[in-house]
């Protein structure tokens, strides 16, 4: 009750399937419910969210941790609309907030330059990796890569059809072991640190990006071509080496707002032509960005 003894909020405790069917909106007086699931967690949150899907309530549920209020938050894609943290130390609400940090960063649209390619050489052979995520890319979506923190090239995932292999929408066949490739919260870790679970940052040609999870990695010794760019702006210089291969693609920037070519294969890149590249600061500390004089060439 509020100040004026106005129902504000009804909680339910909700420990069988006889409890959670009682659970309707019209039967709820109250424009907040709070709902404490004593048992299973997933599919009660999923009913749930069909339940009050067309009604006015906001569904609150009630969590110990921080792991257990990120399935509440994302059951069925929508996720409940938020979460009554019920715990006895700051640790989980700050892992928490580091979640919510994360989900507003994909609202924010990534900020990307184009470079001209200066140079393209095959470079012999190397240990690369491809990076199998647990979600599909669609065309123009890729990973974010680069033997340099200071640019990342915009890598295209092997969405595309082919007349030799079979399409492959979840993987980004990504560069060798020492490359950099973005995740989420602004850092970037090494390739040969990905594994199954840790997230990274899928982009497309505008700088829309979402996260995905690692389901798999691969590293395999294959023959590596250096990709070489630099802006218009400045005289840096950026550079990726990729394994040499028809499926392999840098992301191409886009014409007036029209897509005049998605991505160039690596073996069909030349000098002049036109790659999409994130730039940002170059010094780094466990994937951290930190302002300190460093030169890399």
């Amino acid at each position: 009750m509020d100040g004026e003894n106005k129902r504000v909020a009804t909680i339910f405790d909700v420990s069988t399937p006889e409890e959670l069917e009682r659970l309707r909106p019209e039967d709820v007086q109250a424009e907040n419910v709070v709902v404490n699931l004593r048992d299973w967690q997933v599919i009660p949150a999923e009913n749930i969210i069909a339940a009050f899907h067309n009604s006015q309530k906001t569904v609150f549920s009630i969590s110990s941790n921080t792991s257990e209020a990120q399935i509440f938050l994302e059951a069925l894609e929508h996720g409940l609309d938020g979460i009554v943290l019920k715990v006895e130390d700051v640790e989980p609400v700050l892992k928490l907030k580091e979640y919510f940090d994360r989900r507003m960063e994909e609202s924010n649209l990534l900020s990307l330059t184009k470079a001209t390619v200066t140079r393209v050489e095959v470079a012999g052979m190397g240990d690369r990796v491809c990076v199998d995520l647990c979600s599909l890319m669609r065309p123009g979506e890729g990973l974010l890569v680069g033997s340099f923190a200071r640019g990342l090239f915009l890598v295209h995932s092997e969405c595309l059809e082919s007349s030799y292999i079979a399409s492959r929408p979840f993987r980004v066949n990504a560069g060798p072991v020492h490359a950099y490739i973005a995740v989420p919260g602004g850092k970037t870790c090494y390739l040969s640190e990905l594994k199954s679970g840790k997230e990274v940052i899928v982009v497309d040609q505008q700088g829309k990006q979402r996260t995905a999870i690692v389901g798999r990695v691969k590293i395999e010794t294959r023959p590596l071509i250096l990709v070489e760019a630099k802006r218009d702006s400045d005289d840096k210089t950026f550079s990726i080496l990729l394994q040499n291969a028809e499926t392999v693609a840098l992301i191409c920037p886009l014409k007036e707002n029209t897509v005049l070519k998605t991505a160039v294969p690596v073996t069909s890149l030349k000098v002049g032509d036109e790659v999409l590249l994130r730039v940002q600061g170059g010094a780094r500390h466990t994937g951290i960005e930190i302002q300190e004089f460093i030169v890399e060439n």
